[in-house]
């Protein structure tokens, strides 16, 4: 259970992702106002280079609900790590970077240790770091700068959405006060798969905005599986050091 609380939000929005994902300078929108729109999504941006704090995580699916404390440290574009620990005791780790993902869990003493070449064959799908790094900060998971949305604007902000003949269907809303995301939403209606993501609130520390509670609805045939993520205790701009090693005669999990 520890296992999937860690890396559920991971394999998530994974699941969605396709080809690679690229800085751009020029939005594809023709709408003024939607490239202004976005143009104010990236200026606001949390701008640091490193951040660690605490993540409280409560994840409930069909059968049961855990929660779970984590150290949290992130190097922006670099690395993402994370300790499960219960009652003060370390449990499970994850060392995830651009090139990478890793993952162990001392109470079933199993690991995973690939390159996203590996996950994605096992997935089936093209896997992407920055994705994942833009849903913990509030950012939209796919560069809004790269498709031309249908932009329209309601009582709870700007809205993003990709036409109806897309493959995969997205929607973001950006909130009209900070440009920050408030909810990101992915489907394939012919997966019968969808990925649901909202911030309600967020936090200014040291002058930097950043989310204070997300929450992941992922749901899959019928089935739904939520996780709550709360951050506490945030520092940034510190040296960071991000200690994995996997320990020895630890079983690796297959993913053939």
């Amino acid at each position: 259970m520890l296992k999937r609380i860690l890396i559920l939000s991971i394999v998530s929005v994974f699941l969605f992702s396709c080809g690679s994902s690229k800085r751009v300078k020029t939005t594809k929108t023709k709408n003024t106002e939607a490239a202004s729109i976005i143009q104010q999504h990236y200026d606001s941006e949390a701008n640091f280079k490193t951040v660690s704090g605490r993540l409280r995580a409560v994840y409930q699916d069909d059968e049961k609900t855990q929660s779970v404390n984590l150290s949290f440290r992130m190097e922006k574009d670099k690395a993402i790590w994370m300790s499960a620990s219960i009652l003060g005791f370390p449990v499970a780790k994850a060392y995830i970077t651009p090139q990478r993902a890793s993952y162990y869990e001392k109470v079933t003493q199993t690991y995973f240790d690939g390159d996203f070449s590996v996950l994605s064959d096992f997935l089936g799908t093209p896997l992407d770091f920055e994705k994942l790094q833009n849903l913990l900060i509030g950012q939209a998971i796919y560069d809004l700068r790269e498709e031309d949305y249908d932009f329209s604007t309601n009582a709870r902000g700007f809205q993003f959405s990709s036409p109806a003949r897309d493959m995969i269907k997205k929607m973001f809303l950006i909130d009209n006060g900070t440009f920050k995301a408030t909810a990101q939403q992915l489907s394939q209606e012919d997966d019968n798969r969808g990925l649901t993501v909202t911030y309600s609130n967020y936090q200014s520390v040291d002058g930097i905005v950043f989310p204070e509670n997300i929450k992941i609805i992922a749901n899959e045939a019928g089935s739904n599986t939520n996780i709550d993520l709360t951050y506490r205790s945030l520092t940034f701009g510190e040296e960071l050091s991000f200690p994995f090693e996997i320990p020895s005669g630890y079983e690796e999990i297959s993913l053939n």
